[in-house]
């Protein structure tokens, strides 16, 4: 797990490279001169871009766009997830002075000075997936609903590991949880419904700190390995798709002392999926990415236009892949990344 202040370093190092970068069009490149060219620029800025639930996003949210006319500004980091890497990218897009902001926060705080620029500038800002803790300053926020997935991941945790059977009071189940990030509201609400679910229906389960990886399914592994080191471990949390891709690659490199391991996490990527398939996850929570990019393209266009209703709030609901209803719900909701 990489510390805060070598996250904050790793910032420092990438900022100078985000000036160039920055102006990257979804349908192409352009000068940003040509960013005025059609009536409305929308930046929209996520976490680790090429994790594939956010380009499952991107293909909604571009799709929309292009339908209504709206010249999209993608970025991200392409594969840390945090505020440090975050914050210079939305510094940078505020002197493109875009129409509106997207935003899907790495913190619910840390970015809130700059949200405000963006109100001073009369920029409106909206959120997708994570949100903003001070919501009076954000026009619409779509999002998943985070408390139930991560209830219904302790629901379909403990059934896996034969919670009545196996987990006692003499002899707890021990779950390691993996998470990309503790200050996001996305994933803070998946751990709080999980834990809050365990607390009130499996006493018998202990769940051991989460490993925060930042969506780097490397730093999930290194973690989990140290967990399935240090502990008998029964199941295995993971709270997005880095961190299940991470869960899975520890417990193949564990071998064979491992293998009754159970793990159930979110992201239905096309390869985690396919690790259900084969008897390896017990469960998938997934997400609605490329509806999130739609919806909030939507509400953008609404605001921009007075076209349409906005909804403060979108909620979004999960849907709980299982082996036993892959093949009927997997290909729906398996993310589609282009």
């Amino acid at each position: 797990m990489k510390s805060r202040s070598m996250r904050l370093i790793q910032g420092a190092a990438v900022a100078s490279t985000l000036a160039a970068s920055v102006f990257t069009f979804v349908g192409g490149t352009a000068a940003v001169a040509n960013a005025a060219s059609k009536k409305f620029t929308v930046a929209y800025v996520v976490g680790a871009a090429s994790d594939p639930f956010f380009l499952s996003m991107k293909a909604g949210a571009s799709a929309e766009a292009k339908k209504l006319g709206i010249n999209l500004v993608w970025q991200g980091n392409p594969s840390v997830y945090s505020s440090a890497t975050q914050i210079p990218i939305v510094q940078t897009l505020l002197a493109i002075k875009p129409s509106a902001l997207v935003l899907a926060p790495t913190d619910t705080k840390a970015l809130q000075p700059l949200v405000a620029q963006y109100i001073a500038k009369k920029i409106p800002v909206f959120n997708v997936d994570s949100g903003d803790a001070n919501q009076s300053n954000i026009t619409s926020w779509v999002t998943g609903n985070n408390l139930q997935g991560g209830q219904a991941a302790a629901d379909a945790l403990a059934s896996a590991m034969g919670y009545a059977k196996n987990c006692t009071a003499a002899s707890k189940c021990v779950v390691a949880i993996g998470v990309s990030s503790i200050t996001t509201s996305t994933d803070a609400a998946r751990l709080k419904g999980f834990a809050a679910e365990v607390a009130k229906k499996y006493p018998n389960i202990k769940a051991l700190n989460p490993i925060v990886s930042n969506s780097q399914p490397a730093v999930a592994t290194s973690g989990f390995k140290q967990d399935l080191a240090a502990n008998k471990v029964s199941g295995i949390f993971a709270i997005d798709g880095t961190d299940l891709e991470g869960a899975a690659q520890a417990i193949l490199t564990a071998g064979s002392a491992a293998k009754s391991i159970k793990v159930v996490g979110y992201d239905a990527y096309a390869t985690t999926i396919k690790s259900m398939q084969a008897g390896k996850i017990s469960a998938i929570i997934s997400q609605q990415p490329a509806l999130e990019g739609k919806d909030i393209i939507d509400a953008v266009y609404a605001k921009l236009t007075g076209k349409g209703k906005i909804s403060h709030l979108t909620t979004l609901a999960n849907i709980v892949l299982t082996p036993a209803n892959c093949a009927k719900l997997c290909a729906t909701y398996v993310y589609k990344t282009a």
